[in-house]
């Protein structure tokens, strides 16, 4: 998992900047219902997204992890983040009406006690929103897709669609109609590729394989244009709404 303190100083302009956190942001709130006056953006990084979040009678909140990353948020949304692991959140139960996970699952070995987290933290008829399929989402059918393909591990992506909603299932959040959104900025080139993988960027897609990372790299270098971009990914946004409680 790569140093998101380390990360803190470069991150928004190295992954599509504000084109794709209004995107995000903009196919977050399609998701939230009208009456929602709470919402909890968790991973908030940056809060490139989480400012992003607006609407009337809607208050937003952010919490992360990493401090270097609240400090640049904190700049944006000042008063309303908080450092704070996503699995033990300084919040009561019920405490808010959604809940949003953007490009989070995917980085965790312990998405399912995220999940629950934002369970508990949800009030009945709230939503959890969040990424789901990472991986498959920058599988644009280029040729960088092609070299990198035979080599994923098919188990990989903790935030798998099927391991979310078996997750969510498990603390009474019932799947409701999702969205999706444009990459803007993230096209793949060979050259960024095989840079992002010398620097650990898609460790977890190759969990098992023998592959090298030196080896798909030379691959890469071998492909033509190596600094134009391939088409941006499409990512999937999945909902699910939480039960009344049981009496």
């Amino acid at each position: 998992m790569l140093d998101y303190e380390a990360e803190a100083a470069r991150y928004d302009e190295t992954r599509g900047g504000v084109p794709r956190a209004r995107a995000a942001a903009e196919a977050v709130l399609r998701l939230v219902p009208p009456g929602a006056r709470t919402l909890l953006d968790l991973a908030c990084g940056t809060g490139l997204v989480t400012e992003r979040l607006t609407r009337p009678g809607l208050a937003v909140y952010g919490a992360d992890a990493a401090q270097a990353m609240l400090r640049t948020a904190a700049g944006r949304l000042p008063g309303r983040v908080v450092r704070a692991d996503a699995r033990r959140l300084p919040l009561p139960d019920g405490a808010v009406d959604a809940v949003s996970a953007v490009w989070l699952l995917h980085l965790v070995p312990f998405a399912a006690d995220v999940v629950a987290e934002a369970a508990r933290v949800l009030r009945p008829g709230g939503v959890f929103v969040t990424t789901v399929d990472k991986d498959a989402a920058h599988d644009v059918g280029s040729d960088i897709d092609a070299v990198l393909r035979p080599h994923r591990a098919p188990d990989a992506g903790s935030d798998r669609v099927g391991l979310v909603t078996a997750y969510a299932a498990a603390h009474g959040l019932t799947p409701a109609p999702g969205t999706g959104f444009t990459g803007h900025g993230q096209g793949s080139t060979p050259r960024g590729t095989a840079e992002k993988l010398r620097r650990g960027h898609y460790a977890s897609w190759f969990h098992g394989t023998p592959v090298t990372v030196e080896t798909l790299a030379r691959a890469l270098a071998a492909l033509p244009d190596q600094d134009r971009p391939r088409a941006d990914p499409a990512y999937r946004l999945a909902c699910y709404v939480k039960g009344a409680a049981r009496g």
